[in-house]
C-alpha cells in the first residue's frame, strides 16, 4: 500500500480533528472485474468514499484527457455499485471554511437528506 499523499494526509488530519470515524486508506474496490481502482479513503460499511483531487489547476492527472476519462470510468463503476464518492480539491480540504470535512460529516451522519 502506498503512503498517503500530502493532500490525503491533510484530509485525514481534518477527519480526525472533527472526530469522524477512521476511514480505510487505499480501499480497493471492483476486484471482481480485476480493476486496480482504489479510493483514497473509504468508510466501507456506509459505502462512502473520499477522493483528494490534487493539481486541479496545474494540468494534473485528474484534469488531462486520459486521466479524466479514467476517473469517469472509476466513479461511474463506484456509483453503479452503490458507493457515494465525494471528491475534494486542495482548496476544499485546506480552506478555513472546512468544506471537505463538513461534507463528510453530513454524509456519515446522514444530515441534510
Amino acid at each position: 500500500m502506498r503512503q498517503p499523499s500530502e493532500l490525503e494526509t491533510l484530509l485525514l488530519e481534518g477527519i480526525r480533528a472533527a472526530g469522524l470515524p477512521e476511514p480505510e486508506h487505499e480501499y480497493h474496490f471492483a476486484k471482481d472485474i480485476k480493476r486496480y481502482w482504489r479510493f483514497d479513503y473509504a468508510w466501507v460499511a456506509q459505502k462512502i468514499a473520499a477522493e483528494a483531487e490534487g493539481a486541479t489547476w496545474a494540468r494534473g492527472r485528474h484534469t488531462r484527457g486520459a486521466g479524466f476519462a479514467a476517473d469517469c470510468a472509476k466513479y461511474n463503476e463506484a456509483t453503479l455499485r452503490g458507493w457515494r464518492v465525494l471528491r475534494f480539491t486542495r482548496e476544499q480540504i485546506t480552506g478555513k471554511d472546512g468544506v471537505a470535512v463538513a461534507a463528510l460529516a453530513r454524509a456519515l451522519g446522514g444530515e441534510g437528506e
